[in-house]
């Protein structure tokens, strides 16, 4: 009996000491990319969270440095002034740079087209437009045209190619789900795999919170504010002009450039699109606001990884893929 209890007391100690060595919730926040990125851990202590948080935000500030269109020092904006005046610019550029560049080509060609970076004489186009509430010139539009099309980029390795002149790269639609990825991979390189990285609502997760099957987030476009979606080791982006958009001569354009016309989307879809990295999700996110509802579906049915839904208005009920509504929370 003295010996049954003496290992009961053992394992009730081994289980109170495991108690108190459970892995603690730490939220950390920081501003980059235009947008506010939020990581959300489970961590041993304090001290790991910190160190954790601290590398992921600054790998973001690293991504940022090459990938971004607004920051005229970016390797991203030396790379579209290279072609000012000049077709057929080739260059050297950084891992980062090229591993998006690569990815966004196979979504381009995946989507025929209707996601694109190159679009970025038509975003300088439309922002123009905005700012001045009037539709760009039909003029300039015909000439940014001379610089848009995917096909215009081909990559070697790190060697990259821009064919035509006056290019001007925007990964935009892509650069901030990759952020995502990035930072979930510095964090799990610190011990930490418990996380979820939100970049503007955009978000990407790791394994889930202790003692759950997943990281619930909330559905935000074609459902009520109570959906939930129910991810692990997962990401979820949304795009569309449901969160931003302008009004031009009775017509609403969607802050997404459609890149056959030059101009905001005017169809009213917004998207969710799930998948297994941010970049994805992010990109493609983009692309079914470009795309109809069906040819959309379709794609996404036919590439392995991904969910959707998409919503137009006044449609009463959104439009989803297949295997989309088993992420959902029951």
């Amino acid at each position: 009996m003295r010996q049954f209890q003496q290992v009961r007391h053992l394992l009730g100690l081994a289980a109170l000491l495991a108690g108190c060595s459970a892995p603690q919730r730490y939220e950390f926040e920081t501003v980059s990319m235009g947008t506010t990125f939020r990581v959300v851990l489970y961590a041993d202590d304090a001290t790991q969270a910190e160190l954790a948080a601290s590398a992921a935000f600054a790998r973001i500030g690293e991504l940022n440095d090459a990938l971004s269109d607004y920051d005229p020092g970016s390797e991203l904006s030396l790379l579209s002034a290279s072609t000012s005046g000049r077709a057929g610019v080739t260059a050297e550029v950084s891992v980062d740079l090229a591993r998006v560049l690569a990815r966004a080509a196979e979504v381009s060609a995946a989507t025929g087209g209707a996601f694109d970076v190159t679009v970025g004489p038509y975003v300088r186009l439309w922002r123009r437009a905005v700012r001045q509430e009037e539709l760009p010139d039909t003029t300039r539009l015909h000439a940014a045209a001379r610089s848009v099309g995917w096909q215009h980029v081909t990559l070697a390795g790190r060697g990259v190619h821009l064919a035509a002149a006056d290019m001007r790269l925007d990964l935009g639609g892509i650069a901030k789900g990759d952020a995502l990825d990035q930072a979930l991979s510095v964090l799990a390189q610190h011990g930490v795999k418990r996380a979820l990285v939100d970049g503007g609502g955009d978000v990407a997760v790791g394994d889930p919170p202790p003692g759950e099957r997943g990281w619930r987030i909330t559905l935000g476009v074609g459902g009520e504010p109570r959906d939930l979606l129910l991810l692990a080791n997962h990401a979820c982006a949304t795009s569309g002009d449901a969160f931003r958009f302008v009004e031009l001569d009775g017509v609403r354009y969607s802050h997404v450039v459609d890149p056959r016309t030059g101009l905001g989307v005017t169809s009213g879809q917004a998207a969710t699109v799930l998948a297994r990295r941010g970049i994805d999700a992010d990109a493609w996110a983009s692309a079914l606001c470009v795309l109809t509802i069906e040819d959309g579906l379709a794609r996404i049915e036919a590439t392995e990884g991904l969910e959707a839904r998409v919503w137009q208005k006044p449609q009463a009920q959104p439009c989803d893929s297949g295997g989309f509504a088993e992420r959902m929370v029951r």
